[in-house]
């Protein structure tokens, strides 16, 4: 846990040091503040209407609690353990069988659930996906995965700058004496570095809220159940791989959405489900040993 952690702070400032060199490759100093003040825009901006977005962009409608009482006892339960407040909960109409956590902050927060997943698994493995979600609202990953995407969008758009002034030659004066055609190959890596990166914070973050939730729920081999019916629904029912929309979303559901063709292990924003249930079933050992 402790090593996510570490690991996690590191790739971060990896990631803002990724952001400065670009900038400052742009324009030296000023180049750098430039840079700071794009990512400080964009993290107020998806800082405060991320969630909404998201919930919007998949039509989530409130979870009824009449038809749902049950999922709300267990949410109940849950957040009591963690010592965190209710959060809202959202019904996503699709036979995707998925979650998803999103938010600002513990008191900001929302969990969706689509349709799928409450005709797939049963009481105890949705409350294993249900801890998940609330580990990664403990750990605050919605707020420190969405900063991550920020920052790799911010150095995507920067180095697209960085290529257009080096086709150009309209770089700052402390920079024309490079050779043009390595900025131009900069511009190029930067962007996927940081996605690289990003993806590492993403995979991190996963690990951390398996370990997490199976703790609170007290059945990590509830949760490696449903983990591997999740991995097997995928091949019937996925999102669309070439909705750009959908696929800057992927890392918050708690299953990769896509089939494990559309994206190399390389670009994948989870770790492999053999992985996770193998660590389950360790942690299972050492809880109940």
């Amino acid at each position: 846990m402790f090593f996510n952690m570490l690991k996690t702070a590191v790739l971060l400032i990896i990631l803002s040091g990724l952001l400065l060199l670009v900038g400052g490759l742009i324009g030296g100093v000023s180049g750098i503040q430039i840079a700071l003040f794009l990512s400080v825009i964009m993290n107020f901006i998806t800082f405060f209407f991320s969630d909404r977005i998201v919930l919007a962009l998949y039509k989530a409608q409130p979870l009824d609690k009449t038809h749902y009482q049950w999922i709300y006892e267990i949410i109940e339960e849950l957040s009591h353990k963690m010592q965190l407040p209710m959060p809202k909960l959202w019904l996503v109409t699709t036979p995707m069988a998925n979650a998803f956590a999103t938010g600002r902050s513990p008191k900001h927060a929302s969990i969706a659930v689509t349709t799928g997943i409450l005709s797939l698994l049963d009481a105890e493995e949705l409350r294993g996906v249900l801890a998940h979600e609330l580990a990664h609202i403990k750990n605050r990953d919605t707020l420190i995965t969405t900063i991550a995407a920020t920052v790799a969008s911010a150095i995507g758009y920067l180095a697209y700058m960085l290529r257009h002034m080096a086709l150009w030659g309209s770089v700052s004066s402390d920079r024309r004496k490079e050779n043009p055609f390595a900025l131009i190959l900069v511009s190029i890596l930067m962007p996927f570095a940081a996605t690289l990166v990003q993806l590492a914070i993403s995979r991190s973050r996963e690990y951390a809220a398996d370990d997490t939730g199976a703790r609170c729920s007290h059945s990590p081999l509830a949760l490696a159940s449903a983990l591997q019916k999740l991995e097997n629904n995928v091949k019937y029912a996925h999102m669309n791989a070439d909705d750009m929309q959908q696929t800057s979303t992927a890392s918050l559901f708690i299953v990769h959405p896509f089939t494990a063709h559309s994206l190399s292990s390389l670009f994948a924003t989870h770790p492999p489900i053999s992985k996770r249930i193998a660590r389950l079933q360790q942690l299972s050992k050492k809880m109940f040993s």
